[in-house]
């Protein structure tokens, strides 16, 4: 939005309240999109001149990124308590889905900012990054950050979830959120909601990581989502080559929604949800 301005100095109020429409569109299923933009809009509001808000909305998103790296540091914090009341001290065996770091927060992150946290602490054993098909996320960004960081790795196909599982080569999954409803049901990238039926068959601890900004109470449960439909090249081309037959169709939606009952607990800045029932989430979002 600031940028926006930047670019457009004569531009009217509503004009740009249009553009934080716009910009609202391109991700329907996320809700921190739209509210971070619907602050920016709060701040326009209170503004005489354009030309003074580019320099505040600026310094807002200095400050909230500097905010953000505190409440995703917490909740790394939350994690590492929950999983040593489990196993203790010992390195841990961890999986993810999508990209969930600083390519996809800016700073620490939310499940990856967990997994980085506690390999600083030595207490990662291996990491199993699924590659998260159609867009790889797993394979292009989060591997990278693993790599970056020094982190033991292995990129795996969603299909393999099953074979980890049961072959006790996972002691925790870790999952972002794109949104949180009022009864736990969690929207995120497509292949998660697999992920968390195959953990709780195995028993395996599956926990949500994601900001208070992540959740949306206005909605009371997972089908009332809307959920994000791409463009089905996605999944019947690699860049510019086929890798289906010309003629062949592919439904591609971007996002699926985990049920609460396979959520073990959801962590954010303001603690662990465990279990994941309206009032304790209300309690530990609403907490001051």
């Amino acid at each position: 939005m600031a940028l926006f301005v930047k670019h457009n100095p004569k531009a009217t109020f509503e004009q740009f309240e249009r553009a934080a429409e716009y910009l609202k569109s391109a991700r329907p299923t996320a809700v921190n999109l739209a509210f971070e933009i619907d602050r920016c809009v709060v701040m326009a509001r209170l503004e005489t001149h354009m030309t003074s808000l580019y320099p505040k909305l600026v310094q807002h998103a200095k400050t909230e990124m500097n905010n953000l790296y505190e409440k995703n540091l917490s909740m790394a914090k939350f994690a590492e308590t929950e999983l040593q009341k489990i196993y203790g001290d010992r390195p841990l065996n961890l999986m993810t889905i999508c990209n969930t770091g600083v390519l996809a927060c800016g700073v620490l992150g939310t499940a990856l900012g967990v997994i980085i946290h506690l390999n600083n602490q030595n207490k990662v054993k291996m990491v199993y990054a699924s590659e998260t098909r159609p867009y790889l996320q797993g394979s292009r960004l989060t591997s990278f950050e693993l790599l970056k960081e020094g982190i033991d790795h292995h990129v795996v196909v969603e299909g393999a979830a099953s074979y980890l599982m049961r072959n006790k080569l996972v002691d925790a999954i870790f999952a972002g959120a794109d949104r949180i409803v009022e009864n736990g049901d969690t929207a995120n990238k497509i292949g998660t909601s697999s992920l968390s039926i195959i953990a709780k068959h195995y028993g395996i601890p599956f926990y949500i990581v994601a900001p208070i900004s992540s959740f949306d109470l206005n909605l009371q449960n997972g089908d009332q989502i809307e959920i994000e439909l791409r463009d089905q090249s996605e999944i019947l081309k690699f860049k510019t080559h086929n890798i289906a037959h010309p003629d062949a169709k592919a439904l591609n939606p971007s996002f699926d929604v985990t049920d609460h009952t396979c959520i073990t607990g959801i962590i954010c800045e303001n603690g662990v949800i465990v279990p994941t029932s309206p009032a304790n989430i209300r309690a530990v979002v609403e907490k001051k």
